[in-house]
């Protein structure tokens, strides 16, 4: 598979929240790198770390390819979303390293951006075989 295809397929998976669609693009044992100390292997793991996407709404995201090989590719993304419930906005606090933001009971949940590189390999069969992501993200205004 070709960067291109796979970020459009990605980028489908997350705006609709696809866990099935998203393990469809790895091989049985591949690897899902969300940060530079996390990895999710196989598709179970995959799709388990794909339901947060479920506590995000009205999401978009945006992509370029930076370099693309018959084997490998990188990609610049953007992505931006609504948090729906409190538990999303903790996973992201948690996530960035800031734990929690100063919100007051009863404030609005936000809207967040992330922006990020994407770093994939594929196997010859065209499926992913690692993909490693490395972002930041910030309340978007």
């Amino acid at each position: 598979m070709h960067i291109q295809r796979f970020m459009e397929s990605y980028k489908k998976a997350w705006e609709t929240s696809d866990e099935h669609l998203l393990a469809s693009l790895f091989v049985a044992d591949g690897q899902y790198h969300n940060t530079p100390f996390s990895v999710q292997t196989g598709h179970a793991q995959i799709r388990q770390y794909w339901q947060r996407t479920k506590l995000q709404a009205d999401i978009v995201l945006s992509f370029e390819v930076l370099h693309a090989t018959e084997l490998s590719g990188i990609a610049h993304w953007h992505t931006t979303y609504q948090v729906t419930s409190e538990e999303m906005f903790a996973l992201w606090a948690n996530s960035t390293g800031t734990h929690q933001l100063a919100r007051k009971p009863g404030d609005p949940l936000p809207r967040l951006a992330l922006d990020g590189v994407a770093v994939v390999e594929f196997e010859a069969s065209g499926l992913c075989r690692e993909f490693k992501i490395w972002w930041h993200s910030v309340m978007d205004q």
